[in-house]
C-alpha cells in the first residue's frame, strides 16, 4: 500500500514537471514569435521605403542602374507570403543593397542635398534603429526558448513534444563591415 502511494506520488509529480515544463516551452515560444512580430513591423516598413529611396536616387544615378535593379530585385516577391526564415534572410540581403545605396547617394552631393533623399534617409536611419532593438529583443527570447529546449531536462519533454530551436537573427558580414565615409 505505501509502495502504492510512493508511486502514485512519483507519477504525479512527473506528470507536473511534463506539463509545467510543456507550459513553460509554449510561454516561451509565443515570447519568440511576439518578438518576431514586433521586429516584422519594422523589417516590413523598411522593406516599403526602399522603392521610395530606390526611385529618388535613380533620378541622380542613372549609371548607377545595376546596383539599384538588384536592391529592386531584392525585395520582388511578396513580403507577407514569406516565413519567418524568409524574412530574416531576405532582410539580410535587403542590408546589403541599402550600404550600396548610400554608398552610391555618398557620390553624388546633389542627391544628398535633396530634401526628399534627406527625408527618406532619415526615416531609414530611425527603422535601422528600431530594428537593431526589436533584434536584440528577438535574439534574447530566441536564445532564452533555445535554452529551454536545448538543456537537460527540458530538452526531453522539448523532444517529446517536438519543439525546435528557433533562428537567431544574425548579422551579415557585410554588415560587420565599417561603412567606409569619405569627404
Amino acid at each position: 500500500m505505501v509502495v502504492g502511494i510512493i508511486i502514485g506520488v512519483i507519477v504525479v509529480l512527473i506528470l507536473l514537471y511534463v506539463v509545467s515544463t510543456y507550459n513553460g516551452l509554449v510561454g516561451s515560444r509565443n515570447t519568440v514569435k511576439e518578438a518576431f512580430s514586433t521586429m516584422d513591423v519594422y523589417l516590413k516598413k523598411r522593406w516599403d521605403l526602399i522603392p521610395n529611396l530606390v526611385e529618388t536616387v535613380k533620378g541622380y544615378a542613372k549609371h548607377e542602374q545595376e546596383t539599384l535593379n538588384q536592391v529592386t530585385s531584392m525585395r520582388s516577391g511578396s513580403y507577407d507570403k514569406m516565413s519567418m526564415n524568409e524574412k530574416i534572410e531576405a532582410n539580410k540581403e535587403l542590408s546589403k543593397g541599402i550600404a550600396s545605396i548610400m554608398a552610391v547617394a555618398e557620390n553624388y552631393p546633389d542627391l544628398k542635398a535633396n530634401s526628399n533623399f534627406m527625408q527618406l534617409s532619415a526615416e531609414l536611419t530611425n527603422v535601422e534603429e528600431d530594428i537593431a532593438n526589436s533584434r536584440k529583443y528577438y535574439n534574447g527570447s530566441a536564445r532564452a526558448f533555445n535554452n529551454k529546449v536545448e538543456m537537460f531536462p527540458s530538452n526531453l519533454v522539448a523532444g517529446m513534444f517536438h519543439f525546435k530551436a528557433a533562428d537567431m537573427f544574425e548579422v551579415s558580414e557585410e554588415e560587420r563591415k565599417n561603412v567606409k565615409v569619405e569627404f
